[in-house]
């Protein structure tokens, strides 16, 4: 008999208050890496009713006007009627920077096997910014090869936000949630179970003032403009058994940093795979790619997706974890859930002969010090919504699976060798 169960993954959208904080820490990020390169960043946000807090940690060259960059960024986010409790023009903006401590910067700047001369590489010159665990995921649920739940509520979050902004459905404002439960059976997704959106409003729609109308409008108008057009090229579809909730509580008026506060880094779940797979400790947002926390959680992503294009695993895990200060991985571990093509040991042993995995060498492969400038000043900040991985309306270089063939390659070769 088949095993059947339920996951399910939500996401928010870029109005919410959490979210809000990830895109201006990346936004800082930007600006200071589109000016100095070589700008070690740890930005935090912190965002309440008619306030925002920058805090953190901040070492570069780069002149920037925080104050400025943030406001604008929330303006963009949609945030610009003080009577919603929070705008961009309106609320407060307090800066609390401190400089990045010299006990973390001399291991960054010169990695422990430098300082032991036990090494000359280029790679080795440059030291982790910390201790960690990171893990990277891929799988052959969606093309984007990620997990189709997180995929799904990614696209409807995404869809909510469209569709406000374009003014289709003007009476929506910026906070929302979406989540989506899917049902499998034997491993695979076979339906859709119940999906759920709850989004900020306004308290009237028109000439509709009465609360039960407006959520029936709101749950009508989501179904048509929102829901219907996100699933119209997939290939499982909500059917007459899937639930469709909207705004459960019955209204959702009070929204935003006047309704919730806001940190960095506190939707890590949503930022990666929605909770199908592991996640190490550590945010991504506001940090610059000296912290492996973010770059070698991209590295990982790369790595997974790359085994699972090649065919070799229907699905792939791959953890690293580093010590501060030091170049090298302190480990390296590859998992395909028994889907594996090849023993997850020969293909732990591609990964090694084939992916640079230092920090130095994977700033280098995937250009984090240069992207912002290169890219009008915005990279970072485009990954804060949405999701960091499987984002097929962005080039991210850890998306690339241009090592896919090679892994074939080489697996087919070390099949054959053993084969013999």
């Amino acid at each position: 008999m088949p095993r059947k169960y339920f996951f399910t993954s939500e996401s928010v959208t870029e109005g919410h208050p959490d979210k809000i904080c990830d895109q201006i820490s990346d936004t800082i990020l930007d600006a200071l890496l589109s000016q100095d390169p070589h700008s070690r960043v740890a930005a935090e946000v912190v965002v309440n009713t008619g306030l925002l807090l920058i805090t953190g940690e901040v070492s570069s060259n780069a002149q920037v006007n925080f104050i400025d960059i943030a406001r604008k960024k929330i303006a963009d986010i949609g945030y610009t009627d003080a009577d919603n409790g929070f705008s961009a023009q309106s609320c407060a903006v307090l800066i609390a920077l401190d400089e990045q401590s010299p006990d973390i910067a001399q291991g960054v700047n010169t990695a422990q096997e430098i300082r032991e001369e036990s090494s000359d590489e280029k790679f080795d010159k440059v030291g982790a910014g910390d201790q960690g665990i990171m893990f990277g995921f891929a799988c052959n649920e969606t093309p984007e090869l990620m997990p189709l739940p997180i995929s799904l509520a990614h696209r409807i979050a995404r869809r909510l936000a469209a569709v406000r902004k374009t003014g289709q459905l003007p009476y929506l404002r910026p906070d929302g949630k979406t989540q989506v439960t899917v049902s499998y059976e034997d491993g695979r997704p076979v339906s859709i179970d119940t999906i759920l959106i709850s989004t900020q409003h306004t308290a009237a729609i028109g000439d509709i003032t009465d609360g039960v109308a407006v959520q029936a409008k709101i749950k009508e108008d989501l179904w048509e403009t929102v829901v219907i057009p996100v699933f119209a090229d997939i290939e499982i579809q909500p059917d007459e058994e899937t639930r469709f909730l909207v705004n459960p509580t019955g209204k959702f008026v009070i929204g935003g940093p006047q309704g919730d506060s806001g940190l960095t880094g506190r939707k890590i779940i949503v930022d990666t795979y929605g909770g199908y797979s592991r996640h190490g400790g550590g945010a991504f947002s506001g940090k610059d790619p000296t912290k492996v926390d973010r770059s070698a959680a991209y590295a990982c992503r790369y790595v997974a997706k790359n085994i699972v294009a090649a065919g070799l695993a229907q699905k792939c895990e791959v953890q690293l974890s580093y010590a501060i200060g030091v170049a090298r991985p302190v480990s390296i571990l590859v998992e395909t859930f028994g889907t594996g093509k090849i023993d997850d040991e020969l293909l732990l042993d591609l990964v090694k002969d084939n992916f640079e995995l230092r920090p130095a060498g994977i700033i280098e492969a995937f250009n984090l010090r240069r992207l912002p400038g290169e890219r009008n000043g915005r990279f970072y900040q485009d990954v804060a919504a949405y999701g960091h991985f499987g984002r097929t309306d962005l080039d991210l270089p850890w998306e690339r699976t241009d090592k896919a063939d090679l892994l074939k390659d080489l697996a087919n070769r070390t099949l054959s060798t053993v084969g013999a």
